[in-house]
């Protein structure tokens, strides 16, 4: 295992584009879930948004039970095709033709709609987990170097982003397109079907691009030891053994709470732009552009601050600037001194701290996610096991945590404010938007305080890092030893 990895060649920048563009397909639908399923399930199918918000966060609940046993199952996988590819593959097709039924919903009762609404929550969930956790649990085999994790994450980041902002643009500017009918294009229920088959087959495409692209990897990639089979019991005692690691559940509790802040303020956007802001479509598009530039400079931000500071310390910064950012535009709106609506400030105004935001936010993400990937060779010293498919799946959940708990977050705030349903730019009454801005503010800077406690307890640096891989591989040179000498294969 340990040889296989040491003869693998550099990873190309080939691979990295290859192995980034699978995350176009994680990328649509979380775009999808965070930024279209609440209005779209409650402005035009006629759900509260109540309801929306808890029939996805029900979909969460399973995940939380299927995410760690995928990542466990791909860990000791054994096939001609390694441990994470044959998983890749056989997701693809489910993943298109689930997420296609979700933006075509049958005819029936609000409450049938609910049950519909949950099942197919958790079968895009779950397949979703069939594809992302193998897939995300590569970045840590790829290679073991400390910044080149960061390197190869930061493309898969740059697709994520990309892709699911590429298609949300498009379907501003192609498939929700204001008509005479519907004059404000978001509210065009027809739209939306024809969105989610291109995003079906989108999405398709990129897994098994991704997979296919990567496949020549696999030589090179960890295998699993030779092992009896165990209890269910036993295997569930060596998961709660790996998943304690102090640093790694300081990550989860970090990834928990950006999770909820980024899925409140995603799943929001939508309300606010449309309602609070009044902007018009194109405008929307501008604003959704930004992000892609957003996502491309984060790409080269997060290895070139992390090389000169560290991931930790550049982590903090990133979200602590990003947060500060984000809600600058509604503070200043409160207190009147931002832009008024439908001036020529408006814009401009927005877009420059929505390029500011999105460039640190994702930075802070891709450090999070290479953080993470650290924690695979310390967690190997304390418990001899490479768990990259089990850190990863608990890294899974908290990513998909975004669209389930920030919606539920966020369907209880459009309640609480009493935002009313098939509603118009422009008639809303303004202390409805002032509350909703009040409510959303606090919530928003509060989760992400939270989270930045957490990173600051993360210990694993650079130094750390490189003095695990040397214990490492001195244990590996060892049990080579040992086998010339006994002429018995020792499993590393």
């Amino acid at each position: 295992m340990a040889n296989a990895a040491a003869s693998a060649p550099p990873v190309s920048r080939g691979i990295k584009l290859f192995y980034g563009f699978g995350s176009v397909a994680y990328g649509i639908k979380d775009n999808g879930f965070q930024t279209f399923v609440l209005l779209f399930y409650n402005q035009l199918v006629g759900l509260p948004a109540s309801w929306v918000g808890e029939a996805v966060f029900l979909a969460l609940i399973v995940d939380a039970v299927m995410d760690p046993i995928v990542g466990q199952v791909s860990d000791h996988w054994r096939s001609r095709w390694g441990r994470r590819h044959p998983f890749m593959y056989a997701a693809a097709l489910p993943v298109a033709i689930s997420y296609l039924a979700l933006w075509n919903p049958p005819h029936w009762s609000p409450p049938a709609l609910f049950a519909y609404l949950v099942v197919i929550a958790v079968i895009v969930r779950t397949f979703i987990t069939f594809y992302e956790i193998p897939s995300s649990a590569l970045s840590a085999e790829l290679t073991d170097d400390y910044d080149e994790r960061t390197s190869i994450l930061g493309y898969r980041y740059m697709f994520g982003w990309g892709g699911g902002l590429g298609m949300t643009f498009l379907a501003y500017a192609v498939f929700l397109r204001p008509t005479a009918r519907y004059p404000v294009g978001q509210l065009n229920p027809v739209g939306y079907a024809h969105y989610g088959t291109v995003s079906a087959v989108v999405m398709l495409l990129a897994i098994l691009i991704s997979a296919a692209g990567t496949h020549r990897r696999i030589p090179y990639l960890r295998k699993p030891p030779q092992t009896t089979p165990r209890s269910l019991g036993a295997l569930a005692r060596e998961m709660a053994s790996t998943l304690s690691h102090r640093s790694f559940l300081m990550m989860v509790a970090v990834g928990l709470f950006t999770a909820m802040g980024q899925g409140l303020s995603f799943a929001l956007a939508l309300y606010l732009g449309t309602f609070f802001w009044e902007l018009t479509s194109a405008q929307l598009l501008i604003l959704i552009a930004q992000g892609f530039g957003g996502a491309v400079v984060a790409m080269m931000l997060a290895p070139f601050l992390s090389r000169r500071f560290g991931k930790k310390a550049t982590a903090l910064g990133a979200l602590s600037l990003s947060i500060l950012s984000g809600v600058s535009p509604l503070c200043l709106r409160l207190l009147g001194l931002f832009p008024a609506n439908h001036t020529a400030g408006l814009l401009p105004s927005l877009l420059a701290f929505g390029v500011v935001t999105s460039s640190l936010g994702i930075s802070a993400s891709i450090l999070i996610s290479s953080m993470i990937a650290d924690v695979v060779e310390d967690s190997e010293l304390k418990t001899g096991r490479r768990s990259e498919g089990l850190f990863f799946s608990a890294a899974s959940f908290v990513q998909k945590a975004v669209s389930g708990t920030g919606l539920l977050l966020s369907g209880l705030i459009l309640a609480v404010v009493g935002f009313p349903a098939k509603a118009q730019p422009g008639h809303v009454p303004q202390s409805v938007l002032t509350h909703l801005a009040m409510v959303y503010l606090p919530s928003y800077a509060g989760l992400y305080a939270v989270a930045l406690c957490f990173l600051a307890a993360y210990r694993i640096d650079r130094a750390t890092h490189q003095a695990n891989l040397a214990r490492l591989a001195e244990a590996a040179a060892a049990a080579e030893t040992a086998e010339e000498a006994s002429g018995v294969a020792v499993p590393l």
